[in-house]
C-alpha cells in the first residue's frame, strides 16, 4: 500500500512538473526601452510585480493593424497603426469587464472590453507611420476601426477614444 501511495503521488509530481514549464512559457520580458505603457488589474502575465511594463517595441511586435481614417482630432485621411487590444488582452490573459485607462494628463475613462472583443480597436503607436510624440497624442492612442464601422463615429466612442494614454487598469 506504502508503495502505491507513493507511486501515486510521484505520478502526480511528474505530471505538475511536466505542467508548470508551459505556465512559465506565459511571461513576457521585461521592456529595454523607456516605459510607455503600464497595464494593472486582473491581469494573469505580468513583468514587474503584480504589473505589466511596455516600451514601444513591445507594443509593436503584437498582432496589429492599420487604419485609414479622418477622425475628429485630425485633419484629412491619417493612418493610424498599432496593436490590436484584444491581442494585447489575450497576451495579458486579462479578466476583466473594463478598460479603465489613463492619459498623461490624468484624463480617465472607461472603455468596455467588449469594445475590443467586438471591433479591431487598436492602441496606436503610430500615426502615417512615424511614432507619435506627446505633442501630436501620442505616445499612445486608442483608435476605433471607423474605416470598417462608420456607426461608431459618434460621441459616445469619441469620448473612448483617449490619447496619450499612460495606463490601463483592467477591472
Amino acid at each position: 500500500m506504502f508503495f502505491k501511495t507513493v507511486a501515486a503521488l510521484f505520478g502526480v509530481a511528474t505530471i505538475f512538473a511536466v505542467a508548470l514549464p508551459s505556465a512559465r512559457a506565459a511571461t513576457l520580458r521585461d521592456p529595454t526601452g523607456p516605459v510607455v505603457l503600464t497595464v494593472t488589474g486582473k491581469i494573469g502575465v505580468a513583468n514587474a510585480g503584480p504589473k505589466a511594463d511596455f516600451d514601444l517595441a513591445m507594443l509593436e511586435e503584437l498582432p496589429g493593424r492599420t487604419t485609414t481614417i479622418e477622425t475628429p482630432w485630425t485633419k484629412g485621411l491619417v493612418a493610424f497603426q498599432g496593436p490590436l487590444c484584444s491581442v494585447l488582452l489575450d497576451r495579458l490573459r486579462a479578466d476583466g469587464t473594463v478598460l479603465h485607462i489613463v492619459a498623461l494628463n490624468d484624463y480617465a475613462v472607461d472603455v468596455p472590453i467588449s469594445d475590443c472583443r467586438q471591433w479591431p480597436v487598436i492602441l496606436a503607436t503610430r500615426k502615417d507611420g512615424k511614432p507619435m510624440p506627446v505633442r501630436d497624442k501620442g505616445p499612445l492612442f486608442l483608435i476605433y476601426p471607423f474605416d470598417a464601422e462608420p456607426a461608431l463615429y459618434n460621441e459616445k466612442i469619441f469620448t473612448r477614444s483617449a490619447w496619450q494614454i499612460r495606463s490601463i487598469d483592467i477591472r
